[in-house]
């Protein structure tokens, strides 16, 4: 389906998350909803990846839309599939960030408990892929006052495609509704579909 997005969310978050919400909001008054995918990702990378296989398969080619480790799942799938990814703050070699993190993980949303093993850490290892190349294909939305991710990172190993860096902000994204128009029109979705929401006011 053209114009359709594959909502990809973060470490221990969920489709009740407020970016996946807004947009969610935003498909549906678009009349759009049919043409979103925002799966519940199981904690296991493995698992999660399988899931968003799935997405793909009913979706077509949608952009894949990656917040932090989504961001990196995003990328992975990307390159695999050839496929548009817009990343919002988004994770580079996860795995190297969580050997402090081991043991018992609580979901943000939906308060279910789970363990983070060494295994979750190979399986996300395995997902890394060499610097994306083609800046038509990407689009990195970065705020430099990301509290849980260094910008950097991100800004070093996404050099080569389209980075947006706002000043500020947080890890969650400030100003996220505000953006959704280049997010949509990115997708493939016409401006004369949605001017006529005021995104100020999400």
């Amino acid at each position: 389906m053209s114009g359709s997005i594959l909502y990809i969310h973060g470490f221990n978050s969920a489709p009740a998350s407020k970016k996946a919400t807004v947009l969610s909001e935003v498909m549906e008054r678009l009349g759009l909803i049919d043409h979103l995918r925002v799966p519940a990702l199981h904690h296991h990378p493995r698992q999660a990846i399988g899931q968003l296989e799935q997405a793909i398969a009913e979706l077509g080619r949608p952009l894949l839309v990656g917040s932090s480790l989504g961001g990196y799942y995003a990328t992975h799938l990307a390159e695999r599939h050839g496929l548009k990814a817009l990343l919002i703050n988004p994770a580079v070699s996860p795995h190297r960030m969580f050997d402090g993190f081991l043991g018992t993980q609580k979901n943000l949303y939906t308060d279910e408990a789970w363990e983070l093993t060494h295994d979750h850490v190979t399986a996300l290892a395995e997902l890394e892929v060499p610097a994306p190349q083609d800046p038509r294909r990407y689009q990195v939305w970065l705020q430099t006052g990301d509290e849980t991710l260094d910008y950097r990172l991100a800004q070093q190993y996404y050099r080569a495609c389209a980075l947006r860096i706002q000043a500020g902000g947080d890890h969650g994204f400030q100003g996220f509704a505000e953006r959704l128009p280049a997010m949509l029109s990115f997708a493939g979705i016409g401006a004369d579909q949605y001017q006529a929401i005021d995104f100020a006011a999400l």
